[in-house]
């Protein structure tokens, strides 16, 4: 699955105007009748629920509209230039720049239906006609079409979900993403077997709730250290997160203390977002011996915790109705940017 994509856009160039000159029979003297050149198009980025992901994007490297048509004799306007439509999954990123690393945020097109102009068309340019003047009655001259818009454009997919599993590499939160959805992620006994965010459902009575994983964080992920901050921003639109800690970790403490310091770090409201914190593991005899020590000291600083098995399923279904409660807290408040629209979270799909 692609999440990020930079391409070049382009419009498309105006058409040229037309010199010309009436011929008509009976007619005295003629005069100028050569017409504009036609408009190029432009390049639109629409939100679509029918796209999942930018691999569609993946060998295209350049977006380019048609290009507008001469101008002609008798007046006659250009064709206008096709524009070019680009549907991308809702939840995507617009930002531009004129190179490389230069980005500016120019849409966040949450809702299925939004769209963006991302490159628009030069104006096609002015026939002879339009040079008609007094002193001047048979201009010989017309003016070219102007160049189309050229961008970077960087597309950013960050899907909106209920609940996002973030925990340090090899915690099992592929294991359990797996156990309570019908994802089928990599799992594997060492570390980083996540790369990309990975996304399920669980389903509802009445609704069904969005799940990430997103790979493992280490010290310093939110400066861009092991997989870096990219995929932190995939929690950016999540209702819940919940943090998963290994149970036999010699050092669980400080794994959580880890979590909500990068959490905090980096900021962009995942710090103020609600979370529930989960050990896994809880089928391992280190686990179990450490669960009441685990459990005592966390609890100690007023969290609250819940000992699962992801891949025993042992406490995964206390854990999951939790997570689904308050992830239904948390959707119920209506969470809108500047111009009112919907901004985090979106209606989740009836069953």
């Amino acid at each position: 699955m692609e999440y990020r994509k930079e391409v070049s856009v382009r419009g498309g160039a105006g058409g040229d105007g037309c010199v010309s000159f009436r011929r008509e029979k009976y007619v005295p003297f003629g005069g100028p009748d050569g017409g504009d050149g036609g408009d190029g198009g432009s390049v639109i980025v629409v939100a679509s629920s029918d796209v999942g992901d930018l691999s569609f994007m993946r060998r295209r490297s350049e977006l380019r509209a048609g290009d507008g048509g001469r101008g002609r004799g008798w007046r006659k306007k250009g064709k206008n230039g096709e524009d070019l439509t680009v549907q991308v999954p809702a939840g995507t990123r617009v930002l531009c720049g004129t190179g490389p690393g230069l980005e500016t945020e120019l849409a966040d097109l949450n809702v299925a239906g939004q769209k963006i102009v991302v490159a628009r068309g030069g104006r096609g340019g002015p026939g002879n006609v339009r040079f008609a003047t007094s002193v001047n009655q048979a201009p010989e001259v017309a003016g070219p079409g102007e160049a189309g818009e050229e961008r970077y454009v960087l597309l950013e997919l960050r899907p909106a979900t209920d609940i996002c599993i973030i925990g340090k590499p090899n915690s099992g939160k592929s294991t359990l993403l797996s156990a309570i959805t019908g994802a089928r992620p990599e799992v594997a006994s060492y570390p980083f077997t996540t790369r990309e965010p990975v996304v399920g459902i669980i389903p509802g009575d009445r609704d069904v709730f969005v799940v990430a994983e997103i790979p493992g964080l280490v010290a310093g992920a939110h400066l861009g250290k092991g997989l870096g901050n990219a995929f932190l921003r995939h929690a950016e639109r999540t209702g819940v997160l919940m943090l998963l800690l290994d149970g036999t970790s010699p050092t669980i403490v400080d794994d959580l203390s880890e979590l909500r310091r990068e959490i905090e770090e980096y900021g962009c409201g995942l710090e103020g977002k609600p979370r529930i914190v989960a050990v896994n593991k809880l089928d391992l005899p280190e686990a179990q011996e450490n669960v009441a020590m685990i459990r005592a000291e966390l609890e100690a600083q007023g969290v609250s915790v819940f000992c699962v098995s992801a891949s025993g399923g042992r406490g995964v279904p206390e854990l999951v109705e939790r997570a689904k409660e308050m992830a239904g807290q948390s959707g119920q408040a209506e969470q809108t940017d500047s111009t009112g629209q919907m901004a985090v979270f979106r209606p989740r799909p009836k069953k």
